[in-house]
Parts: C-alpha cells; structure tokens; sequence
C-alpha cells in the first residue's frame, strides 16, 4: 500500500514535470533562462521544440501502464543526455543538479506502475 503510494506521487510529479517542461521548451523565447541554459549547452534553436514533443510523449507514455517503462526508460535517458551536455560544456553544477531527476524515472521502475495488479 505505502509502495503504491509512493510510486503514484512520483508517478505524478515526473509527468507533471514532463508536461511542465514540455510546455516550457515551446515557450523558451518568452524565459531568459532557458534561452541562457541553451546557449550554455550549445544546444541549436531548433531543438527545443524537438525537445518539447519528447518530453510531452514522455509524460504521456509514464500514465499509460503498457508504456510506463518505455517513458521512464526515456526520461531517465533525456536527464543523461543533458548531463551529458552540460559536462561537455565544462558545466558540471547543472549535472550535478540533474542527479536527483535521474533517479526519479530510475525508482519509479523499481517500485512498477502503482495500479497495476
């Protein structure tokens, strides 16, 4: 029961967090600090609206149990692709900070979709 509980908040969180950033990487135009951050990890213009879908499809793939793996296997890896990036730029503080996202999608794996029987 304490599991199921506990999964469902992450479960949550995570695909709010996917939709919250999806939605933002349409925007970024509109926030200085993603346009910084992007400039930071020498990501080009275009990819952030690729992004955005991504992380849509992730928050979407996390409610559905059939592909709840599937998206958090997905988010795990987009969190490492920004590590990623972020030390290839010698940014090791926004690696650093990705560490607690990426273990989200690594223990909502662990502990299974809440509902499933």
């Amino acid at each position: 029961m304490i599991k199921n509980l506990i999964s469902l908040l992450l479960l949550l969180a995570s695909a709010g967090l996917s939709f919250k950033h999806g939605w933002d990487s349409f925007n970024y135009r509109k926030n200085p600090e993603s346009i910084k951050m992007m400039s930071e990890l020498n990501l080009v213009e275009w990819a952030m609206p690729v992004l955005g879908v991504l992380t849509v499809l992730m928050g979407i793939l996390l409610l559905i149990p059939r592909t709840f793996f599937f998206g958090n296997l997905l988010n795990a890896l987009s969190v490492v692709f920004i590590m990623a990036m972020a030390l290839r730029a010698g940014n090791s503080r926004i690696a650093l900070l990705e560490i607690p996202f990426l273990l989200i999608p690594l223990l909502l794996i662990w502990l299974k979709y809440p509902f499933k029987n």
